[in-house]
């Protein structure tokens, strides 16, 4: 088995010297791989997601088929609204449907932390289940959506363009906002504090809708609770946030516990740098359309994008999840592009 302090990726958390960067992809294990469509033409999407022998197989199969440095378990952001009580529907192609949105403090009331993370056992045994399967091949991350990302679902009820109405909720009712916000995030750190004890070696937190928020609002709304995440959690394990759009919080991000910080395409490598400070590690942020070009065009674009970042305290990945249709090959080219780059 590898010694586990040998990971790249949790070297290059840790800030040690590397020799190439790790990598690995947002949405790794989902719709571009042909196994998982296998899968998921048997299984709705909550029972993959609630089996812990298909999430553990639907984890493992980009590791086996395009070799990132790291398995993330599949699981889904919107598992929390569900711990707390919330019904959660999702349509094929359609995207998620919460219908009972949170809109008063009686709302607000019904929600039940205590006993979150225990209804999430099934997500805890996918990971110890994978961690098994992974043999010390390459660490696990296990994550969870940002509080400010799940209370947009909560409360708009489904996916959005602009998410008006969560933060009309945030902006005329900030009392009840921040009421609900800490729920969420008592309810995220005790899942978190479970997947860690089950196995995971790192955390990703996402807060996928952060960006709709102008950055006084991102530091009343995101940034305290994302604070209390990694405070939370990272004396037991590495800590990534990732909220995305977000770029002009990098210098209040480099300032929390987080061992690293998530940027999308629309950062510079160069000022994601300047605006972290060297504080911590940075990762990301390929294009994923840029995975729709050609392996030759990929492998030359990451070579470019690892030379801007520079090889140390960096983690190459997408700058959002991969896409449906990018052709598995290209997956293959944007890994093995890394793996290649010498230091």
């Amino acid at each position: 088995m590898t010694d586990k302090p040998q990971h790249l990726l949790l070297r290059a958390l840790r800030g040690e010297t590397v020799e190439r960067p790790p990598v690995w992809m947002m949405r790794q294990a989902g719709r571009y791989l042909p196994e998982y469509m296998t899968l998921r033409a048997k299984y709705d999407f909550f029972t993959r997601v609630e089996t812990p022998e298909l999430a553990c197989e639907i984890t493992l199969q980009p590791i086996d088929i395009i070799g990132p440095d790291a398995a993330i378990i599949f699981s889904d952001i919107l598992v929390i609204p569900q711990a707390l009580g919330v019904k959660v529907l999702l349509e094929e192609n359609k995207g998620p449907i919460l219908p009972d949105t949170i809109s008063t403090q009686a709302d607000i009331d019904r929600l039940q932390v205590e006993g979150a993370a225990e209804r999430l056992d099934y997500v805890c045994q996918a990971i110890s289940m994978t961690k098994k399967a992974l043999n010390g091949r390459v660490p696990l991350i296990g994550f969870a959506g940002a509080p400010f990302t799940i209370l947009c679902y909560m409360v708009e009820g489904k996916g959005s363009k602009n998410f008006d109405k969560a933060k009309q909720f945030c902006f005329s009712q900030p009392h009840l906002a921040h009421a609900l916000l800490q729920k969420i995030t008592d309810a995220t750190i005790s899942y978190l504090r479970a997947q860690v004890a089950a196995g995971a070696d790192c955390i990703q937190v996402f807060d996928s809708w952060s960006g709709m928020l102008a950055p006084a609002d991102f530091d009343l709304y995101a940034l305290p609770y994302l604070r209390q995440i990694a405070d939370a959690i990272s004396p037991l394990c590495p800590v990534i946030l990732f909220p995305k759009g977000s770029w002009y919080a990098l210098p209040q991000l480099a300032e929390t516990s987080a061992a690293a910080v998530g940027v999308d395409w629309t950062i510079s490598p160069k000022y994601a740098r300047i605006l972290t400070g060297s504080k911590l590690t940075v990762q990301g942020n390929f294009d994923p359309i840029k995975l729709l070009t050609t392996p030759a065009q990929i492998k030359k674009d990451v070579t470019k994008m690892i030379n801007d970042f520079g090889p140390q305290r960096y983690i190459a990945n997408l700058g959002h999840g991969i896409l449906p249709h990018v052709p598995v090959d290209n997956a293959k080219a944007f890994v093995d592009a890394v793996k290649e780059y010498t230091v």
